[in-house]
């Protein structure tokens, strides 16, 4: 069976707010850094994280993140 990736939208979408990764960082209580590796797939939100995430930016879990 193929191993399922986590995936996201996660740049994309902060583009779209033209939000840099710091605001968006500083929005969510997290650093910069951590944004950085979301959005290159090198780190997985916790579930609260990724709440705050879909908060921040207006979007459901589903549009943000999803199983590739």
């Amino acid at each position: 069976m193929k191993e399922l990736v986590f995936k996201n939208n996660l740049k994309a979408l902060r583009e779209k707010k033209n939000l840099s990764q710091q605001k968006l960082a500083d929005m969510v209580s997290t650093t910069r850094q951590t944004i950085i590796a979301i959005e290159k797939g090198t780190f997985s939100p916790t579930a609260r994280l990724a709440y705050l995430l879909c908060i921040a930016l207006d979007v459901k879990f589903e549009d943000m993140f999803y199983f590739e």
